[in-house]
């Protein structure tokens, strides 16, 4: 009998069970701008349940994008930080911002930024975003 050959998802497929979702990409996004408590992240993204938040943090630590450090005291502080291959999706959200921008143009949609602190972080650390529509 032949053997079958195992089939691997496409890598768009990897890409979005990691950061796919309503939430993940945002709680990356704004940890981009740096080291965040849990309160500051559900602040954030305050139409997030506390649960869903938890779910979604812990699912990113599992995949190796966000470190979660717990500091050893009462009430227990814990802090969520990306790590080296979290911060490699930066080009990724920002091609997704600007497409989300460009898109909200033409079809005349008003958007809100909803993070200025990572908005401010990523202009410092890479210059204005562009958008590639096309090939030149």
């Amino acid at each position: 009998m032949a053997e079958q050959k195992k089939m691997t998802p496409h890598p768009v497929e990897v890409t979005l069970s990691i950061i796919g979702g309503k939430w993940k990409p945002l709680i990356v996004f704004y940890l981009l701008s740096g080291t965040k408590r849990f309160s500051e992240v559900r602040r954030f993204l305050p139409q997030a349940t506390q649960q869903m938040l938890t779910m979604q943090l812990r699912e990113l630590e599992q995949a190796g994008v966000l470190h979660r450090h717990v500091y050893a005291q009462v009430p227990p502080k814990v802090e969520y930080s990306l790590t080296e291959l979290g911060q490699s999706i930066e080009p990724v959200l920002r091609q997704m911002c600007s497409w989300g921008e460009w898109y909200s143009e033409q079809m005349g949609l008003e958007f809100q930024r909803l993070i200025p602190e990572a908005e401010a972080h990523l202009e410092k650390q890479h210059g204005p975003r562009t958008l590639i529509t096309q090939a030149e």
